[in-house]
Order: C-alpha cells, then sequence, then structure tokens
C-alpha cells in the first residue's frame, strides 16, 4: 500500500459567530491543507497516480476560498468555517474528486503553523 500526500494553501476571512473572544471578530488566516490519499497498484510509469494531478484537483477545490470571506460562501453562510468544517468540507469534496484508482484517507487543514486538524471518515 502507498500513502500519497500533497499540500497546498488559501488565504481567507472569517469569523466565528457565537464566539465570545477575538475569534468572533473577522480575521485572515493563510490556511493549509494536506490530502492524504492511498494506493494499492502503480501504472505502467511505476506510480500511484501523477502528483501533478492531484495538486491540479486540490488548486481547484481551495480556489473556491482563495482570498475571500468564508462567511458569504455556503455552507459557511449557514454553519460556522471552524478548521473541523473546513477540514470535513474539504474531504468531502476532493473524495467526489479523488482518481478511481485511490482511495482519499483524510483532509489536514492548518489554521496557524501550529494548530492542526484532521478529518476522516475512518473510526478512530
Amino acid at each position: 500500500m502507498y500513502r500519497i500526500e500533497v499540500r497546498g494553501h488559501f488565504d481567507s476571512a472569517h469569523r466565528l459567530r457565537g464566539y465570545p473572544g477575538n475569534c468572533g471578530n473577522l480575521h485572515g488566516h493563510r490556511w493549509e491543507v494536506a490530502l492524504a490519499l492511498k494506493g494499492k497498484e502503480l501504472d505502467n510509469l511505476g506510480m500511484t497516480v501523477d502528483f501533478k494531478i492531484l495538486k491540479k484537483m486540490l488548486k481547484e477545490i481551495l480556489s473556491e476560498w482563495d482570498h475571500k470571506n468564508l462567511e458569504e460562501i455556503p455552507p459557511f453562510n449557514e454553519i460556522n468555517p471552524t478548521a473541523e468544517n473546513l477540514a470535513r468540507i474539504l474531504f468531502e469534496k476532493a473524495k467526489t474528486l479523488t482518481p478511481p484508482q485511490i482511495d482519499l484517507l483524510s483532509v489536514s487543514v492548518w489554521e496557524t503553523p501550529d494548530c492542526l486538524i484532521t478529518y476522516t471518515e475512518d473510526r478512530v
């Protein structure tokens, strides 16, 4: 089994509605995102999947949120744009675009360089 990971980032603003501290105010982040995938088979070039395909997929997903106020974009106009919700929504979007020969394992989102959340559908 091969584990594959690609990373990307996007910049956006958000606030946490109902939060009693500073995070309740509009502020920005440079969100770092990692997709972790797995595959068993190698193609005739010896790859599970070309990194270029995965990076393009990730860039397409993240471009929807780049340089935007997340609260203005569904579903974050109805749910708080927390790192947890971002990771889950990114997972759902990535799952629909993942090439058939590999499986999506998890999506990790760094809100800051030292604060990370990982979403997976596996039971922990």
